[in-house]
């Protein structure tokens, strides 16, 4: 038993009074701790998880935005795939190009808009269309979800002003596929994107077997 003053007299402070006792206090912090230390790497994974799983819609905005401005501006257009610095995933840019008589879209450069200028032959000049780019900083590291582009080299995709893909450039790309690592098999599926001849990507599964809906096409 102790005193306690205070104003108008004396209370007595007993055993019977509330509160956490330096061991209480100490157990409780020994038992946060470990359950921190058992849920922060699961969230961590689940996090990671979450953004492998939702990179193919990354690639598929870029792919389907491509094919839209395209037929937007009655133009033609091409998504380029580079090397993102970050995470070794892959950035994309649209760029949209008029074509005039004597002045075709080839790939060299000039012809294109940038994205600080559009380009030479914009109907609405100064004011018309800059490319758009979108960089992959959010996606997981490439060695986590492993990017291949088929074929081998191939980076670009042209795009005629009805939308449909342009086939008369060399190397286009086909195909991106995404594989996870050892470290998210079984959480996150391999998936493949494929643009068709009429423009539009979809979704396959490369793993299933021939003749599957859930496929990719040869």
């Amino acid at each position: 038993m102790f005193q306690l003053e205070r104003a108008g007299g004396w209370a007595e402070a007993g055993a019977g009074q509330g509160g956490f006792t330096m061991v209480e206090l100490m157990i409780a912090l020994v038992v946060f701790a470990f359950m921190l230390a058992l849920g922060v790497p699961n969230m961590s994974k689940w996090v990671l998880a979450s953004k492998a799983r939702s990179a193919s819609e990354f690639y598929v905005d870029g792919f389907a935005r491509a094919r839209r401005e395209a037929v937007a501006h009655n133009a033609r257009s091409r998504i380029v795939l580079s090397p993102n610095l970050v995470n070794g995933q892959m950035d994309w840019q649209i760029d949209l190009c008029f074509p005039v008589p004597g002045t075709p879209c080839s790939q060299v450069s000039g012809v294109w808009s940038t994205p600080d200028t559009p380009a030479p032959n914009d109907p609405q000049g100064a004011a018309g269309y800059k490319s758009v780019f979108r960089g992959a900083d959010a996606l997981p590291q490439a060695d986590t979800l492993v990017p291949t582009l088929t074929p081998q080299g191939s980076s670009e995709i042209y795009y005629t002003e009805l939308g449909w893909v342009d086939t008369t450039f060399a190397q286009r790309l086909t195909r991106l596929q995404l594989e996870p690592s050892s470290q998210l098999a079984g959480e996150v599926p391999s998936v493949a994107l494929v643009v068709t001849l009429a423009g539009m990507a979809s979704k396959c599964d490369p793993t299933v077997a021939p003749g599957d809906s859930r496929g990719c096409p040869p």
